[in-house]
């Protein structure tokens, strides 16, 4: 990536101004324009692996996805251990609710997504929504995996 030299002209070499080997002041920028291209398209292969999540089994419906919004959605994660997680943090069960009322006191959108492990009981789900709804939370979805069995038992 050095300066190049270019011939002008015919000549012996002596004169350097006429027609001698002149600098040429010009960045060759492919190679730039290669590692930046090569750089995006890693980080538009990455991006999508870096979210975080608490492994849980979710049950399988084929009920559809619900439609995007401008604010990140809350999420509640039950486990199958008794684990209850607020997005990525663990929470004592004791205190959920007043945690809830603080975040719900700083959000301006009253929708939490609730992902519960299959395993659990439903009265457990139960509890949860009931805690989402006493911290302020009443628009509650239900985050399941896709293409599970549908309730009429036809296939998908």
């Amino acid at each position: 990536m050095g300066a190049q030299f270019v011939k002008k002209g015919g000549g012996t070499g002596r004169r350097r101004r006429r027609g001698g080997a002149a600098r040429m002041s010009e960045i060759n920028v492919t190679p730039f324009v290669d590692v930046m291209l090569v750089l995006l398209i890693i980080f538009m292969v990455a991006a999508p692996m870096l979210t975080v999540g608490v492994p849980i089994e979710l049950p399988r419906t084929s009920a559809g996805a619900l439609p995007a919004e401008q604010e990140e959605p809350l999420s509640i994660t039950l486990t199958a251990d008794g684990t209850v997680m607020i997005m990525t943090s663990e929470v004592d069960p004791s205190q959920l609710i007043p945690q809830l009322r603080a975040i719900a006191a700083e959000r301006s959108d009253n929708r939490v997504f609730l992902r519960a492990d299959g395993a659990i009981p439903y009265e457990r789900v139960v509890q949860g929504m009931g805690a989402l709804n006493s911290g302020g939370f009443n628009n509650i979805g239900l985050v399941t995996d896709q293409d599970g069995p549908r309730f009429d038992g036809a296939a998908n």
